[in-house]
């Protein structure tokens, strides 16, 4: 496998004269030995924008991508003999396998100071994904890659504000994201998670959404007080159901038995809806604003928590509280039931992430485990908690920027992941390989093999 070093005069002469060079590329890798410094480019065109200070001007060149006939532009070097130069000078921030540090702002910097080459803002829909190494091969401490991504850690980015919830779909192919821009975007998880499409009806942010479990709808909640269903092969619209009178936090769709979807609301109220029908067929009041819900594993009860601090236990046949689960101090940001079907997780401001055994006959105490670190800030937001396919692990967003993932036996911190610079909202398990996925108010999806 050959790859080519860009060494172009150009940009050369501007890095001498302390000019600002910044380049935008796609899928890259970046090295720096010695004075060269440069972007090795499997296939793509990189755009090199450069100041003159003499002229004042701003220069602007495209080169296509690299072949080895382009001598000017383009000096061919061996893999090996690249490593050797980065591991010659440890000061270029690249390991020895070539892969970038980009919680360093993806920036190489000249021995001097002078900035040599950074990566611009990505564009949306364009510079989508930017994967942190372009290679397949071990990473430095010789793990083998456990996961089918194209890197260990792979970037997306398009959303143009905060992104409240992401979610993998059933056959772990496509991750749905909902933001405040309004937007859905679906992007492929695997190759260069391109972003294939997005769904536009919303008024207001994306606060949260859903899967089918046959994966071929989104169901989405939204502050512009509907709840909305979307064909995922057709990227349309097709149910609205808007019946609260104020915003709408959550929603989930059954796992089985008929198309069911709850969704909880600011008015104090849980509705139930069926996709055949028009208008919802249940109303659950409450006292208070309705932040979190929740399907029962078996579709015949509801679970919802608030500002309140409890979870209710609803009953769907009866139209009624059948229990209430107190330990959460402050108000439930979001639940997620375990894939059997026997624990809910619950993630509270009060810092702490509660285990419930959801089993009949189980004891007075359902509270099995509570889970801390993590944080909760002043930006109130609904934080998101998943669980693992197996049940083994359990994640949560978090306001203090990191990605939290927890042993559930041993209630142990097992990860806390760095990279996001804004509040992580949610993290999500993909369903079959060991890869986590984050969305931030920074804008960014991080997906990460663990």
């Amino acid at each position: 496998m050959h790859h080519y070093l860009f060494t172009s005069t150009s940009l050369k002469k501007a890095s001498e004269k302390g000019s600002r060079t910044s380049g935008i590329v796609g899928n890259f890798r970046t090295w720096k030995a010695e004075n060269c410094k440069g972007i090795l480019m499997p296939k793509t065109k990189i755009l090199i924008e450069y100041n003159n200070n003499k002229k004042g001007g701003v220069k602007k060149r495209a080169f296509e991508p690299f072949q080895e006939s382009n001598i000017d532009a383009v000096m061919q070097v061996q893999e090996q003999e690249a490593k050797r130069a980065c591991l010659e000078h440890p000061s270029s921030q690249v390991d020895v396998f070539g892969c970038v540090n980009l919680h360093d702002k993806m920036m190489m910097t000249t021995t001097n100071g002078e900035s040599a080459l950074s990566v611009a803002g990505p564009r949306p829909m364009e510079w989508s994904t930017v994967p942190y190494s372009a290679s397949q091969a071990p990473g430095p401490n010789g793990r083998q890659r456990t996961s089918s991504l194209e890197s260990p850690i792979m970037l997306l980015a398009g959303h143009q504000s905060a992104i409240y919830t992401m979610k993998f779909n059933p056959q772990g192919t496509v991750i749905a994201s909902g933001s405040h821009d309004r937007e859905i975007f679906l992007w492929n998880v695997h190759g260069d998670c391109k972003n294939f499409m997005v769904l536009k009806g919303h008024k207001n942010a994306v606060l949260d959404l859903h899967w089918t479990t046959d994966g071929t709808q989104i169901v989405s909640a939204s502050p512009d007080k509907t709840v909305r269903a979307w064909d995922v092969e057709t990227g349309k619209q097709i149910k609205k159901m808007a019946e609260h009178s104020s915003f709408v936090n959550s929603c989930c769709p059954a796992r089985r038995g008929p198309p069911l979807v709850v969704s909880g609301s600011d008015d104090g109220t849980a509705k139930l809806w069926d996709m055949r029908q028009r208008g919802a067929i249940q109303t659950f009041p409450d006292k208070y604003q309705v932040t979190a819900v929740c399907f029962s594993d078996a579709s015949d009860k509801i679970y919802s928590g608030g500002i309140d601090n409890d979870v209710k236990v609803w009953d769907i046949r009866k139209n009624e509280v059948t229990m209430t689960l107190q330990g959460h101090q402050d108000m439930i940001t979001a639940m997620s039931l375990s894939a059997d079907g026997s624990y809910l997780l619950t993630n509270g401001m009060d810092c702490k992430l509660c285990i419930w055994d959801m089993r009949p006959y189980a004891p007075q105490n359902r509270c099995v485990k509570i889970l801390e670190g993590h944080q909760h800030n002043f930006e109130k937001n609904l934080l998101k908690c998943a669980w693992s396919p197996d049940g083994s692990k359990v994640t949560a967003g978090s306001s203090d920027r990191m990605v939290y993932i927890w042993d559930t036996t041993s209630r142990r911190i097992l990860y806390k992941l760095p990279g996001h610079t804004g509040s992580v909202n949610e993290c999500v398990f993909h369903p079959t390989e060991p890869i986590i996925g984050s969305c931030s108010s920074d804008k960014q999806i991080y997906l990460g093999e663990l």
